[in-house]
């Protein structure tokens, strides 16, 4: 087996434990996890598939995130709520 292909392979398999490592609601959105799979792939390899130490890792290294994992981090926006929102 090559390198070129076993390194495909690891990342398949990788990518299935980070999804399988945690039930969902501890996982995030799919959202979520799409955002940021690759930096977690990128920064926090060696975490793989503990999920409270991938997040703990991507906080760490927030100012070199994608846009869209790093927006995953913000506090969510407040809206005030309207007459509209219960229609």
């Amino acid at each position: 087996m090559t390198l070129v292909a076993l390194s495909a392979r690891s990342a398949v398999v990788l990518a299935a434990l980070v999804l399988a490592a945690a039930p969902a609601a501890a996982q995030g959105t799919a959202e979520e996890r799409s955002a940021c799979m690759g930096d977690a792939f990128r920064f926090c390899l060696s975490d793989i598939p503990n999920v409270a130490a991938i997040e703990a890792c991507l906080e760490r290294n927030e100012r070199e995130l994608t846009p869209a994992c790093r927006a995953e981090f913000q506090p969510a926006k407040k809206t005030r709520l309207r007459p509209e929102h219960f229609r």
